[in-house]
């Protein structure tokens, strides 16, 4: 009897797990800016796959560096080879959760913090992003703006260049998910 009643309970959570929703995209947006005197670099990724898990707010961002797109062929050339040497650090990754993060809360555009670890150029780093979140009949709308320091990612700039290149970026991140197919 306890052998049934233990293959009864399996199975009832591994249903309760099943119906969990979980919401994705794979062309997510990240931008990022950087203004200087000199000149504005300006870069977009259209191919970022995001996965949201609407039952634990857990949250997950993949972005391959070699998709950023920039206004001229030899910024992108700089940034791939020179900078965040794509071949060997081919993504940047966001792993956290939407901090105080409950499920249909999120009927009209709400502000939250979203905590975990960004890692770029290998390496990782403790963080906490503002952005806003909303949900509508057919998904989430994610938003985010905040900063960062190159130099915390080991991304070094040649001093030939620095001038041209803001201390900190602003990054901007905007995605649009909708329930994941299984």
């Amino acid at each position: 009897m306890k052998k049934f009643t233990l293959v009864l309970l399996s199975i009832a959570l591994s249903g309760a797990a099943f119906s969990q929703e979980k919401y994705f995209t794979r062309d997510g947006h990240i931008k990022f800016f950087s203004s200087t005197p000199m000149e504005n670099i300006e870069a977009d990724n259209h191919k970022v796959t995001v996965v949201l898990d609407e039952a634990t707010g857990k949250l997950e961002f993949s972005a391959l560096m070699k998709s950023f797109e920039f206004e001229k062929a030899l910024m992108e050339e700089h940034f791939n080879e020179n900078y965040v040497e794509s071949k060997t650090y081919p993504k940047a990754t966001f792993k956290g959760s939407i901090k105080d993060f409950e499920m249909g809360a999120f009927d009209s555009e709400a502000d939250v913090v979203a905590v975990g670890k960004l890692t770029i150029h290998g390496v990782t780093k403790d963080v906490e992003m503002p952005g806003k979140v909303s949900k509508s009949s057919d998904g989430y709308q994610l938003t985010s703006k905040f900063n960062v320091n190159p130099e915390d990612y080991n991304i070094e700039i040649p001093k030939t260049v620095r001038d041209n290149i803001a201390e900190q970026l602003e990054v901007t991140v905007d995605s649009k998910l909708g329930p994941l197919k299984k």
